[in-house]
């Protein structure tokens, strides 16, 4: 699996979670992502590991002058997780009604970045400087 793939099963993960509204799947992919985004022990590379194969990311990146020494990727987890997270409990838990939006549109603009391999928070990420 590659971090194109993944994108596309996260979003899809959103969608299904949000249309059937079960927020322990939200919560729980919420505390996977920041795992992941913390430790660097990625899904992706750990099955990969596992199948003995490397793959690309599948992503289209462009080179910019590093300033952090975090991967772009584990910045991306950590602030989907927190983006996502945030709204979804000021949505339901504090009846912040406008919010409605933000955790539909983070569905299909991750699983859109999966199926055409451009994620522009990833690009935006990486122009500000994270590997």
């Amino acid at each position: 699996m590659n971090e194109r793939s993944y994108l596309f099963l996260v979003g899809l993960f959103i969608l299904t979670s949000l249309y059937f509204d079960m927020d322990m799947m939200i919560y729980g992919l919420s505390a996977f992502m920041v795992f992941e985004g913390l430790t660097n022990w990625r899904l992706t590379t750990a099955l990969q590991k596992v199948r003995k194969i490397t793959l690309e990311t599948g992503l289209v990146a462009f080179q910019t002058k590093n300033r952090f020494d975090i991967d772009g990727l584990r910045a991306w987890r950590v602030l989907v997780a927190v983006v996502l997270t945030s709204s979804y409990v000021l949505l339901h838990q504090y009846n912040v009604d406008f919010l409605w939006f933000f955790p539909w549109f983070m569905g299909f603009a991750i699983m859109g970045a999966g199926a055409s391999s451009m994620c522009p928070m990833l690009m935006a990420l990486r122009w500000i400087g994270f590997r």
